[in-house]
Formats: C-alpha cells, structure tokens, sequence
C-alpha cells in the first residue's frame, strides 16, 4: 500500500487539497474556491461553513484523482493557510461570526488611534512588528469597540487552518508561526500578557489557542470528518503552518539568507534568520524551527492585481491557451524599450504610509492592451523590490533568491523578478509549494522523513532566470520614477481617500 501524504492548503480564495508521496513529489490535486464578500466598505468576509465545505470538496477531488477508493492510503495530513484575520468559533466549536481575512481593513482606525503612541513602538519591540489593518491585535480591537458580543461569545480565536483541523479533529491548536501574528514575544516565541495588555485586550488571554509545534501531531481524523472528506477516521492531522512559512518549506527555502519571494494574492518577501532584526518595514515571526525567525516584508499588492485587471478588461484567449500565454505574447511584443506606461499595484494597500490607490501613469492613446499589462507586471515586479531592497539593508540577503506563487507560472513575469532585482531568481519545479510544506512537515510528524530538511525531500530546480544587463538598466530607470511618483501623489491620494 503506498503511503501518502495529503497537504491543505487554505488561501484567502482558494482551498487545495494535494496529495504527495514520501519524497515530496506530488500525485494529484483538487481545488475549490471560496467566495469572499464585503458587505461593507473596507470588510473582506466569508462564511466558515462555506471554507470547510471546500476543504471537503477539495480532499475528495483529491482522492477521486489519485484513485484512492478508501483513505488508508493516506498516511498523515499537514495544514497550512493564511494568517491574520480572525476565524471565531464558540464554546460548541460553531463560529460566532463570519470569518475575516487578511484582506479586510475595517480596523484602520484603530491603526489611527495606536500610531505615534507608545502602542506603536512597544509592539514593535516586543512582537517584531508593528500592527497592520487585519493582524488579530487590530481586528480584535476593532471587534472589542464594534461587535462585543461577538467576542463575549467566543471561546477560541483561530486562524485559517485551525478551523479546518478543528472540524478535521475536533482539538483546539495553533503553531508557532501562526500564533506570532500578534501576541508572542519576540524573543521567546510564546504568548505575552505584556503585548495582551498593551493593545487593552487582557482579558482575551484564555481564548487564545494552545501552541503546538508545526510537525506535532494534534488530532485524529473523527468519524464525521471522514464521512465529510473520504479520509479513513484515526488519519493523524499534523499542526501545520502558516502557508508563508509553508510555501518557504515546500521550496527549500529554510536556510537563513535564503529569500524566498511569494507573488500571490500578497507580495511577500521572506529571509530566514538566526537572529531577531526589527524594522517597521517588515514582520519578524516565528519559523517551523525552534528559535529560528522568518523576517517577512509584505503588501497586499502582487498577483491580486492581475487578477483585478482580468475581471475588468476583456483578456480572451484562444482554445487550449492560458492568461500566461496571452501576457508572454501581448507583454513580450512591447517589451523592447523604456517603460512607457506606469502602474502602482496597491488596489487592497500598500507598504507606504500614504493612503495608497492603484494608479496608471503616463497612458496615451496609441497604447495597446500589451502596455497596460506591461506596466502591470513591471508595477508587481517594482513593489516586491521595495520590499528586498528593505530587508537587503539591515539582513544577510545572500542565498539563493526563489519565486513561487501564480507569478512563477509565466516565464515573462518571472524573468522581469531577476532583472528588477539584479540577482538570479530561480522557480523551482515545485505546483504548489504551501501544499508541499505542509505535507512534509506531516511526514516528519510521522517519522517518513527525519526532519524538515530530509536529503530525500530536496525541491528540484527548475529555470533559473539571469538577469538581463539591458532589462536591469530599464527597470532600474523605471523603478526610480516609480518612487518619485509614490512620493508625488501621496497627498493626492490621502485627498482621494478624504473625499
């Protein structure tokens, strides 16, 4: 009987359910979507039920495709899925509220009220980073002011993957990656009823889930979750991770000085580390190692953007063919020359203290379909470099760089990642690398692999992308008037946002 390895990996809009052999090499996959809603300005919502049910979809998808007729094959399940935001269930394991994901910015003004007082700096100190919109500090403020009786009913505030292993197993955990969101002490990696306090919600402490580690098993698949999933009941669920620390795993990007670049629905922009370096400039959390750090420096402004342009400008594409065809097409036939078009991707945000919007630049009337997502790419490509030139100047950024994410999958986009950053940038031949982690890390659970780093596990390399002298020179050009103009229309855009 093969043993298998089945990774969930639960995205913001997406649930995917893969299955993986001993060695980390994928065997079959299922993916659902689920439906996000914003029932008001700034919120980005969606129902709990509704992600578990695309979990379920997605695992008997999964199955169906590996021919697994029973879920014995299965050896072990990993999580993995998007932090921040708040997934809140009761004392009968039923959620209080909808779900709120790392998108939503409804807590912006408590943002208002903490900066330039002693919250910002002592946060930063002692947690590694400063709050952002949806980090749980934020959220749950917010909800403390808005929605208290929500948070009186609550018994567990969860991430993502929790609330999956939850109804998976029926036991109440989180990990270190996911539990350093808000609460951890820096330097200890356990939670602080100094940072509690601080933000004034001490008296939350006991609703926060127990810590396990990443590749600790913390529950056993119940008979009702494998009548839901086709999983055979008594499968361990590993605890998992959050699907950044995961994506890094799942790439082989866990030595320190190694950068490891996410174009997903977030940019993020990740280096492992030995040590604590803090900088608002980006987020220090725990790694899947014990005392092992991951310096990440995001922005909701990568892929996302793609995604928005696709919904509002027709983009057809021909029988057999992908989006990744027509851009290599349509972008590679405007490629030669200066930028003559400028986008800044920050539809969802921005890292910058403006009230950044997405905006184009420069557009004449002779400019084609070819330019705007010219300008789109190089704006996402620009964006990510913002973020390693941050992280380059107080971190040992001196590894191998790699690109996963949907970005990866146009070689076009990837090649404009080595010549933005000037460094080779190399896609592994790694689907779906946060899948892949979380597998691994349910085989090291369950002794098929010795460790995290298991010589039998390795990632294969895959294209690596030189930079171009030429294309370095024209992006570097263009990179420099795509920060005048942050600069310039910062006012404008705080006057937008006024209005």
């Amino acid at each position: 009987m093969r043993k298998l390895l089945l990774g969930v990996d639960a995205g913001q809009t997406v649930t995917k359910a893969v299955l993986f052999d001993a060695t980390g090499q994928q065997v079959a996959k299922g993916s659902v979507k689920v439906p996000l809603r914003s029932p008001h300005p700034c919120w980005v919502e969606r129902d709990m039920d509704e992600v578990w049910l695309a979990a379920q979809q997605a695992i008997r998808m999964c199955l169906a495709e590996a021919g697994v007729t029973t879920g014995r094959e299965v050896a072990a399940i990993g999580l993995s899925g998007h932090n921040d935001g708040l997934y809140a269930v009761d004392a009968r394991h039923e959620p209080v509220r909808a779900a709120i994901v790392a998108m939503d910015t409804r807590a912006h003004t408590v943002l208002d009220r903490w900066r330039d007082t002693p919250v910002w700096t002592q946060a930063l100190a002692r947690s590694g980073q400063v709050p952002f919109a949806a980090s749980p500090a934020a959220v749950l403020a917010w909800l403390r002011s808005h929605e208290p009786a929500a948070l009186e009913r609550s018994r567990w505030l969860m991430f993502c993957k929790d609330w999956l292993r939850l109804k998976l197993t029926g036991e109440v955990a989180t990990d270190p990656t996911e539990a350093s969101a808000s609460f951890t002490d820096v330097h200890t990696h356990v939670y602080s009823p100094q940072l509690l306090d601080l933000y004034g919600l001490g008296e939350l402490a006991g609703k926060l889930p127990p810590v396990l580690p990443c590749d600790a098993v913390a529950g056993r698949v119940t008979a009702e979750a494998s009548a839901a999933t086709g999983l055979t009941t008594g499968t361990p669920v590993v605890t998992g991770a959050h699907d950044v620390d995961a994506a890094a795993l799942g790439i082989g990007g866990t030595v320190p000085g190694d950068l490891t670049l996410i174009a997903g629905t977030f940019s993020v922009n990740q280096v492992v580390s030995n040590r604590v370096v803090i900088d608002p400039r980006w987020q220090v959390r725990n790694f899947v190692r014990p005392h092992q750090w991951m310096s990440m420096s995001t922005s909701p402004a990568s892929v996302a953007a793609l995604e928005w342009f696709l919904r509002v400008v027709e983009v057809p594409t021909a029988p057999g063919e992908s989006v990744y065809d027509v851009i290599a097409r349509e972008v590679g036939a405007h490629l030669a020359g200066p930028s003559e078009v400028l986008f800044h991707p920050f539809l969802y945000g921005s890292p910058h203290s403006w009230p950044a919007s997405g905006t184009f630049l420069g557009l004449r009337g002779w400019h084609t379909r070819g330019h705007l997502l010219r300008a789109l790419l190089e704006g996402v490509v620009l964006n990510h470099r913002w973020h390693v030139d941050a992280l380059s100047s107080a971190l040992p950024v001196t590894g191998v760089t790699r690109l996963t994410g949907g970005a990866a999958r146009s070689e076009t986009w990837a090649q404009m990642f080595a010549d933005a950053l000037n460094r080779p940038v190399e896609v592994p031949r790694v689907e779906e690398s946060a899948a892949r982690g979380a597998a691994l890390l349910a085989g090291t659970a369950i002794g098929l692999l010795t460790d995290i780093d298991d010589a039998r596990a390795l990632t294969t390399a895959g294209h690596l992308h030189e930079p171009d002298a030429a294309r370095v020179t024209v992006l570097g050009e263009t990179y420099q008037v795509y920060l005048a103009a942050i600069d310039a229309l910062g006012p404008v855009w705080s006057r937008l946002a006024a209005d």
